[in-house]
C-alpha cells in the first residue's frame, strides 16, 4: 500500500519548493480545496489540466445488509466527491 502524505507535510513540500512562507502555502492549499469543494457542490466540474478531474458523484438508493446480523437497510441516496487522475504513470 502507498504511503499517504499529511496535509502538513504537504505544505512543507510545497512551501520549499515554490520558495514560499510554509504560512502563505497553507492558505493557498486551504483556499485551493475550499474553492473545488463549493464549486462541486454546486454542480461544477473542475479541471486541472494534466492533474485531473473533481466532480460530484451521485449514489442511488439502495439496499443493504448490516453484517453483524444480515438485517437488510434502506440506503439513502447521496452525492459525493469523485476524482478522476488525468496522471499516466
Amino acid at each position: 500500500m502507498a504511503e499517504a502524505i499529511s496535509k502538513t507535510a504537504l505544505v512543507d513540500q510545497v512551501a520549499e519548493a515554490a520558495g514560499i512562507s510554509k504560512k502563505d502555502t497553507k492558505a493557498v492549499i486551504d483556499a485551493l480545496l475550499e474553492t473545488v469543494k463549493e464549486d462541486v457542490k454546486n454542480d461544477k466540474e473542475v479541471r486541472l489540466i494534466g492533474f485531473g478531474t473533481f466532480k460530484k458523484a451521485h449514489r442511488n438508493a439502495r439496499q443493504g445488509k448490516n453484517p453483524r446480523t444480515g438485517e437488510v437497510l434502506q440506503i439513502a441516496a447521496s452525492d459525493a466527491l469523485a476524482f478522476k487522475s488525468s496522471i499516466k504513470y
